[in-house]
């Protein structure tokens, strides 16, 4: 987990919601489930939130630079 899931698990302990919205988009199942959850009582919203912020990681942008590429393609160790 990065800095911006720990943000997401705060936000997560006061409006679970909306931490799934933020981790997963306004029109998911998982935000479906999670407003039925919260609905019903706030731990089973909370547990499923947590879940759902641990389950899907978020994904690194790399951003290619000149100096990475010419680096990939030095082929060190190969003949």
């Amino acid at each position: 987990m990065d800095l911006k899931d720990w943000f997401l698990a705060f936000i997560a302990i006061f409006v679970p919601p909306v931490a799934v919205a933020l981790k997963c988009g306004l029109l998911s199942k998982d935000l479906l489930v999670n407003f039925l959850l919260f609905f019903f009582g706030f731990f089973p919203g909370l547990i499923h939130a947590l879940w759902v912020i641990s389950k899907h990681p978020r994904l690194k942008e790399t951003i290619m630079t000149d100096e990475t590429t010419i680096n990939s393609n030095t082929n060190y160790g190969s003949i």
